[in-house]
């Protein structure tokens, strides 16, 4: 991270840091290397749009450990306001929440940018996605009065990994895309030749030769 940067950006690396979660002290991102994780803040503990989203995090959690994903929650809550945030969902919504939870003094948020303008010290609902080698792949901000949607964060995980995987690009609203359905996108030719070659090729089917498009391989 720059020294003029007041947060990190996307393709930076997540920023080393000791914290206290509900399962204990975390070093991020190094205990978690070898694996994605997303980390999201919520406003505030005993919260209802923030009670939703817990519960809808914990029901997609083995989700996104298929996609060899782990989950951090995050706000500027004591550690034993999260405990008894957590035995409240599991006893009142039959919801375990197996993942941590960061007690956030208001470093961390700053250190990330969380921090809501204008409403004291609450985050706002960030997501920061982090790969395996640490590095900060997607963020995405909300304001505090919209709740999340889990399904959109598991399918960013699945297609980053295909992303990288297979060395293509993922179109809008995939696998479900209006121009070329569950295809992917082949990355555009660098030079006239492949250009030019781009057209004749039996391994995709093109709109033009900067617009070509193939079935994801198995």
């Amino acid at each position: 991270m720059s020294e003029n940067q007041s947060f990190p950006l996307i393709g930076d690396k997540f920023p080393d840091m000791k914290v206290q979660t509900t399962h204990g002290m975390k070093n991020l991102p190094g205990d978690y290397k070898g694996k994605y994780f997303v980390l999201f803040s919520h406003p505030a503990d005993f919260t209802p749009v923030c009670t939703t989203e817990f519960y809808s995090f914990a029901k997609h959690y083995e989700e996104f450990k298929s996609y060899n994903c782990e989950l951090l929650g995050l706000s500027i809550d004591q550690v034993f306001s999260h405990i008894k945030w957590t035995e409240w969902i599991e006893e009142n919504l039959h919801q375990e929440i197996q993942f941590p939870i960061i007690a956030d003094h208001g470093l961390i948020g700053k250190t990330l940018g969380m921090i809501h303008p204008g409403k004291g010290s609450n985050t706002v609902r960030a997501v920061f996605v982090v790969d395996t080698e640490g590095f900060i792949r997607l963020i995405l901000y909300y304001p505090q009065e919209i709740g999340r949607n889990m399904d959109e964060i598991v399918r960013i995980v699945k297609i980053l990994q295909i992303a990288d995987k297979n060395k293509v690009a993922i179109p809008a609203n995939w696998p479900n895309s209006e121009l070329v359905g569950d295809h992917v996108i082949v990355p555009p030719a660098k030079d006239v030749k492949t250009a030019k070659e781009r057209l004749k090729s039996k391994d995709h089917e093109c709109y033009d030769w900067w617009l070509c498009h193939k079935k994801l391989e198995e």
